[in-house]
């Protein structure tokens, strides 16, 4: 059996339908399954087995002969939440119990790590080990994916294989419920409807001009190949970035969006709320080199494709995937 935590989330919820696409239903999906806005996320999908977040543990320590790999992608993902004890709980100290039975019954993982490591970039975008461990993110989401690979990192026993996955800018569907911390397109899509405009933030760094800021867009169909690939390959064990590699501005996402929905553009410039200041990335260009030696081959949907993808099959229609 497979275990997806986040299930009902974004990213968890595309990768069960995936598997589901792949003549897999035999899933243990874990989340916090109380939440009432990620219902729709999950209602369709195939699985044999719901467990709350909170009662996973105790359940994996029991069954973990059953398990054959581990997709861990459930984590507190708002970059403004300033409360460090949850970032522990959830992020640090339940990965570290998954790692724990994992590397005890020799069952392999892939967790997900985040771009948001890399901080304000002045360290670069490298996967490699020996650039992880400098690495200051600008947010205490960024640091507690940056201590989790840190740790990973230190230690002597671990799964039978395992990667950690450093996301980049993810967008498609199944984002719906994420409110402030969906992404660029989405707001952008809903925008155009409400106010025929999209806003976009001011740059408040010299080197870039407005809605030039650079971001490594990736769809979240790219994301699920590679998963797939890497449970059905198992190349060499790492942390790995999760990007495509070629970096597009702010301005060059508003417009895709307005060509997607056959629009002419109409872009505002707003200023970046103060909680956001001096913890905004201007540049994030995943190296990918790394997972291409390790055989991966597909080619990642351009910002364009991506776009007109989800917006036209998926926002336009109101679809799930």
């Amino acid at each position: 059996m497979i275990v997806v935590t986040g299930a009902a989330g974004f990213i968890g919820s595309c990768l069960v339908s995936k598997l589901n696409n792949v003549s897999r239903a035999d899933i243990i999906i874990v989340d916090d399954f109380k939440k009432k806005e990620k219902e729709a996320n999950y209602s369709n999908l195939k699985y044999a087995k719901k467990i709350e977040r909170k009662d996973f543990i105790a359940w994996f320590e029991k069954n973990a002969s059953k398990i054959d790999i581990v997709f861990h992608l459930g984590a507190r993902t708002d970059t403004t939440e300033t409360n460090k004890k949850v970032f522990l709980e959830l992020n640090l100290k339940y990965s570290k119990n998954i790692w724990r039975v994992c590397s005890f019954k020799q069952i392999p993982l892939i967790y997900a790590s985040s771009a948001a490591t890399y901080g304000d970039g002045s360290k670069g975008y490298s996967d490699d080990v020996d650039k992880t461990f400098g690495l200051k993110p600008l947010n205490l989401y960024g640091y507690s994916k940056h201590d989790f690979d840190v740790w990973v990192l230190n230690q002597e026993v671990h799964p039978p294989f395992w990667a950690g996955l450093k996301f980049f800018n993810v967008y498609g569907p199944n984002e719906y419920h994420k409110s402030r911390m969906a992404s660029v397109i989405y707001h952008s899509y809903n925008q155009i409807l409400e106010q025929g405009k999209v806003k976009l933030f001011r740059s408040c760094n010299p080197n870039y001009k407005d809605g030039e800021q650079l971001r490594d867009f990736v769809y979240v169909k790219d994301l699920l190949s590679v998963m797939l690939f890497l449970m059905n390959e198992k190349p060499s064990s790492g942390i790995y970035n999760l990007g495509t590699g070629k970096a597009r501005s702010f301005l060059d996402l508003a417009n895709a969006t307005f060509d997607a929905m056959g629009l002419k553009p109409n872009i505002e410039f707003i200023d970046m709320p103060e909680d956001l200041k001096g913890k905004y990335q201007y540049f994030t260009e995943a190296k990918m080199e790394k997972l291409k030696k390790a055989g991966y081959k597909n080619n990642f949907y351009s910002l364009e494709e991506g776009i007109k993808d989800y917006v036209q099959n998926y926002l336009m229609k109101n679809l799930y995937y």
